[in-house]
């Protein structure tokens, strides 16, 4: 996807995250872009850390693959990732093991967002119905 600008120039089109999601040790931060398909994870020492370079950063940044269209994301005691998806209509998880699949799948799920774990283990959703 391209910007062009009113003088004509293109670029690359870019969101910031749109979905972070802390692993249960709090080591991990993953994320995803709005505008990518992929999903992110960091350290979140090396982000803590003022000495650490950006391209220390950029190097340390690993790409866990192919999430599909999402918008939101929360993460399980367990290490589990959930993102919406909403060009599906669904929920998908990613296990630690790096393996996605969809936890649910309904109409009524449309653009599924903010994604929590409740305190009672439940995952919970907001179907903002976005493109209505």
């Amino acid at each position: 996807m391209m910007t062009r600008d009113a003088d004509g120039n293109t670029r690359p089109f870019s969101v910031a995250s749109d979905g972070i999601a802390l692993s249960p040790d709090g080591k991990t931060l993953s994320y995803c872009p709005l505008s990518s398909r992929r999903l992110y994870a960091v350290s979140t020492a090396m982000l803590r850390d003022a000495s650490v370079s950006d391209t220390q950063l950029s190097a340390a940044v690993q790409d866990l693959g192919e999430k599909g269209a999402s918008d939101g994301l929360a993460a399980d005691a367990n290490g589990t990732v959930y993102a919406g998806d909403y060009e599906h209509n669904a929920i998908r998880k990613r296990s630690p093991g790096g393996a996605w699949t969809t936890v649910v799948h309904d109409s009524r799920i449309l653009w599924p967002d903010t994604l929590a774990i409740g305190p009672d283990g439940y995952l919970y959703f907001m179907a903002n119905q976005l493109p209505r």
